[in-house]
């Protein structure tokens, strides 16, 4: 199965503007893979400046065999995707992974961050980071208990270094679905949390996304189990 990725620009061109679309871009990272199903794709800008992206696959999301993959843009066109994390536990029995995401702080690594676990009412955080823009990886470790990394979205990076990652919980302890954030002022060395946000209005929401307005405004907009945009 082919994944598709657009690149989207943010400036409108006289050809955009004339066409109504800010679409510069568009194509398949790959045309056969060794899985039939792909899902929640991330992208980023390495420090380089190399374009690079992840994804899960599997034969189906919540399987087992469901593993994370990496692919580079160099020279015009997408390298082979490559297995760089899966689910496998030290008794070696396999656990499905979900959500990578992809994130390039001003000053570090590259970070991948996913999810390991049969649902995502148990899974728990994992990270691991390259060196050398996605060439090489080291081995993921586990996330710390009670931090998840960001569950979908990227993380923010503030003026000052600290990094904002969006999280939340859909399980049975909090009784809904829960945003939260979790903070670094270490380059993720280290984090805390806020714990579960409740709702004045009793809207249940996961998967926040930050927007980072011009006066330094942080706004979270996460998706609901009402059918809107909170």
């Amino acid at each position: 199965m082919a994944l598709p990725l657009l690149l989207i620009s943010p400036f409108p061109t006289a050809n955009a503007m004339e066409e109504a679309s800010a679409i510069i871009s568009k194509g398949f990272i790959y045309d056969d893979a060794p899985y039939p199903e792909a899902h929640a794709s991330t992208i980023v800008e390495t420090a380089d400046g190399t374009i690079a992206a992840s994804w899960f696959g599997g034969t189906k999301e919540r399987n087992p065999d469901v593993a994370i993959w990496f692919a580079t843009h160099e020279d015009g066109a997408w390298q082979t995707p490559v297995k760089v994390a899966d689910g496998e536990q030290a008794d070696g029995t396999f656990v499905p992974t979900w959500n990578p995401v992809l994130f390039q702080p001003a000053d570090g690594p590259l970070t991948l961050y996913y999810k390991a676990g049969p649902t995502p009412r148990d899974w728990w955080g994992m990270q691991t980071v390259s060196h050398d823009g996605g060439q090489t990886w080291e081995t993921p470790v586990r996330l710390p208990d009670g931090i998840l990394g960001p569950i979908k979205n990227k993380p923010v990076q503030l003026g000052d270094g600290t990094i904002i990652s969006p999280s939340s919980v859909e399980n049975a302890t909090y009784e809904g679905w829960f945003m939260h954030f979790e903070r670094s002022g270490d380059n993720g060395d280290t984090w805390t949390s806020t714990g579960p946000i409740e709702s004045p209005e009793g809207i249940d929401a996961i998967q926040p996304s930050i927007l980072v307005h011009p006066d330094e405004t942080l706004q979270a907009l996460g998706r609901t189990r009402q059918g809107v945009v909170a």
